[in-house]
């Protein structure tokens, strides 16, 4: 019998990690030409402040500030104001996390990116990592280790900054008006698809897909989630081996449902949230069992959504329940098409809640989806879905 759903996860846990030394996104644009954004770096050793300050001034950033811990770091990000941030979390004093939770507690704020070093195993590194993240980080890049080339950290970092100064508060503000198609619109205004009886049961399958600033959405959907849902529930997240299982831990524990990363040979359980880990795909066989393959990457992501979805659509038809989060790229898009051409349901993240608004877009601006909701009321729209 599952336990009882303990309370809900607190504030801090909010953000978001595809392979090691290069960005958890996929895709990630350089600065535009001509306009230099304004980083502002902190670690404690002055030959990584370096090695980050000329890696992003010779792709363009104008490095406006460097701090040697904590506390200097928040006293430049304040005063300086710079259109993004780069974070060691292994400070003296006042380390990262605790600058990421400072700047959380002064509301909108300066987009960090975590630079650090991690262990592609996971473990303590990997959940100090999910810390980071569910603490208000964009995204993470590793740390060169000894022996390895600078060139491929320097060209993640400056991908991932060009992208985290580029969702910037102020930017996002004064964008122009999302296309009518991606319109916020409630699951109300679409009617339910009737549900059939079969072999497999009725209850509707749920499939998320979400990218960059996942994990802070996870961290309040997935809690608000009522166990069991429906009759089984998968969850794609980009992100590097290793961390899934820390992001996994972390939502189980503040969750009804229980949430595990997927193992070859699982079947879908209505208390159960399986999590497609990180370097494989997550695949359905014909019978419903679950694969992990190390197929190659799609697009540069393994896992893949687009896999994981195509498989439960074919298995599972209109039952299917998609909902995409916010993320970078069109993963997710190619599974939404299948999704509806089975008669099943799709859900997206609307703009104003997403830290990216990639995935969902793609999908919405498809006219794939049934409806378009703000973060907070997505898990209620699910359990509606579900019959929950």
């Amino acid at each position: 019998m599952r336990r009882p759903r303990t309370p809900a996860a607190p504030q801090g846990f909010r953000r978001r990690t595809d392979e090691r030394v290069v960005s958890t996104a996929s895709s990630l644009p350089s600065s535009r030409a001509g306009v230099r954004k304004r980083v502002l770096i902190a670690d404690d050793s002055a030959f990584m402040r370096k090695v980050l300050s000329s890696a992003l001034a010779e792709g363009g950033f104008d490095v406006v500030g460097a701090a040697r811990d904590g506390d200097e770091a928040l006293r430049l990000c304040a005063r300086l104001r710079p259109d993004v941030m780069t974070l060691d979390l292994a400070m003296p004093g006042v380390d990262g996390i605790a600058v990421l939770r400072a700047l959380r507690e002064r509301g909108p704020t300066t987009p960090v990116v975590v630079v650090s070093a991690f262990s592609p195993g996971g473990g303590a590194e990997g959940a100090r990592a999910v810390d980071a993240l569910a603490e208000g980080a964009f995204d993470l890049v590793v740390k060169p280790e000894a022996g390895q080339p600078l060139s491929q950290f320097a060209d993640a970092l400056r991908r991932v900054t060009a992208t985290a100064a580029a969702t910037n508060r102020a930017a996002v503000a004064s964008a122009a008006p999302a296309a009518p198609a991606a319109q916020e619109c409630p699951a109300s205004r679409f009617p339910r698809v009737t549900r059939t009886s079969g072999a497999r049961g009725t209850g509707r399958i749920v499939v998320i897909a979400c990218s960059t600033g996942g994990p802070k959405a996870l961290a309040d959907l997935i809690p608000a989630l009522p166990a069991p849902l429906g009759a089984g529930s998968m969850l794609v997240q980009h992100m590097p081996s290793g961390f899934t299982a820390s992001l996994a831990a972390r939502l189980d524990r503040f969750s009804a449902l229980n949430v595990r990363e997927a193992r070859a040979g699982d079947r879908l359980e209505p208390g159960t949230l399986l999590m497609a880990p990180g370097g494989l795909h997550l695949r359905l066989g014909t019978d419903g069992v679950a694969a992990l393959t190390e197929e190659a990457p799609v697009g540069g992501l393994r896992p893949r959504a687009d896999l994981t979805i195509v498989d439960a659509a074919r298995l599972f038809g209109e039952r299917i329940l998609l909902v995409v989060l916010t993320g970078m790229g069109r993963d997710g898009l190619e599974g939404a098409r299948a999704v509806s051409k089975a008669g099943g349901r799709i859900l997206v993240e609307a703009e104003r809640t997403c830290t990216v608004y990639g995935m969902p877009r793609a999908v919405a601006e498809a006219g794939l989806a049934d409806a378009t909701l703000p973060l907070d009321e997505l898990a209620t729209a699910i359990a509606e879905e579900v019959g929950a």
